[in-house]
């Protein structure tokens, strides 16, 4: 940073501070002519208006935050060039832009040093890794109702699952609900694994230039009819001939490509669950525009032990009343 910024910051943070100090003074000044304690005169709503002082808990708490930001200020780095009395510095001081970030990350590689974090991430395996193995050695099934197994599951799964799934793992918009047993690509072991492992892409072609906005309207009213929703019958029929496109994954039937031992990861269109939403509006939105859905890799992240221990607790999300 150059001087004339970290002179600029400095000066502002004195400003502040001082303006900060000269406000709470002034405020524990009487300036309106009226005893402390006695009515001020004005009224509103039949509440009268005293002229109390500031309470001493809080101008005391007040002043000792500002005692304590002018130690900090001094004390420690941070505040543009100043390095601090006490002569700390932090683990990127003198690194004053990405560009140079990253030439002394590329440095640190090529010298072969390990940086602060593959450092704490070899420390955590060296750590856990033994607990892990414990996990690792055991099938899934048997670990889905390892109380313990499932409490650093769960914690895994919070950790980098929730996100998308949510802390209860039911889902949202895009995002399946893992909980019940509606699977797009299989909810068993070793699918649940390989979708930790490997991730998913899925992708539903736009249909809208192929339809037409008729065309559109007519397929929306014969996928509703697959779940039993009322619809016009003239449409439904009119989309149910125009449903073979579908068929590739949904199966002819709308059962899903799971029903059909497809890979595709296409969903049943005859139950009542749905991804992006079950009405006519958003099912004409996934025709017109398509879906991509995807879900990440987790298999360098996160390694085999750990998305071992997850597939458990996935595994067991949806057999919450089983018992071994």
């Amino acid at each position: 940073m150059s001087s004339f910024w970290s002179a600029w910051i400095i000066i502002l943070t004195i400003a502040c501070i001082v303006l900060c100090t000269v406000l709470l003074t002034w405020n524990l000044t009487n300036h309106v002519g009226v005893p402390e304690g006695e009515p001020t005169g004005h009224e509103f709503d039949g509440i009268e208006e005293i002229n109390n002082p500031l309470p001493k808990w809080w101008t005391i708490m007040f002043y000792a935050t500002i005692v304590w930001s002018v130690f900090y200020f001094a004390a420690y780095p941070g505040l543009g060039n100043w390095k601090g009395l006490l002569g700390w510095t932090s683990s990127n001081q003198g690194i004053t832009s990405l560009a140079e970030s990253k030439a002394a990350i590329e440095a640190q590689k090529a010298a072969g040093t390990p940086s602060q974090l593959d450092r704490e991430y070899m420390h955590a395996n060296e750590t856990f890794g033994k607990e892990f193995a414990k996990y690792t050695s055991r099938p899934i099934e048997e670990l889905a109702y390892d109380v313990e197994a499932l409490k650093v599951g769960q914690r895994l799964f919070l950790q980098n699952c929730s996100q998308c799934h949510g802390s209860d793992a039911r889902g949202q918009r895009g995002f399946p609900n893992l909980t019940d047993n509606d699977w797009l690509y299989g909810g068993t072991v070793d699918k649940i694994k390989e979708t930790l492992l490997y991730g998913r892409k899925a992708a539903m072609p736009a249909w809208g230039e192929a339809l037409g906005e008729q065309g559109v309207k007519e397929m929306t009213a014969y996928v509703l009819s697959l779940s039993g929703r009322k619809v016009n019958d003239n449409d439904a029929a009119a989309g149910k001939a125009k449903f073979g496109m579908c068929a590739a994954c949904h199966g002819a039937d709308g059962k899903g490509s799971l029903a059909h031992n497809l890979p595709f990861g296409a969903p049943n269109l005859t139950d009542n669950t749905w991804l992006y939403g079950g009405s006519a509006g958003t099912i004409e939105q996934s025709l017109l525009k398509g879906r991509n859905g995807q879900m990440p890799a987790f298999k360098d992240t996160l390694g085999e032990d750990k998305i071992h221990v997850i597939a458990a607790y996935v595994y067991r999300l949806s057999r919450p009343d089983d018992t071994k």
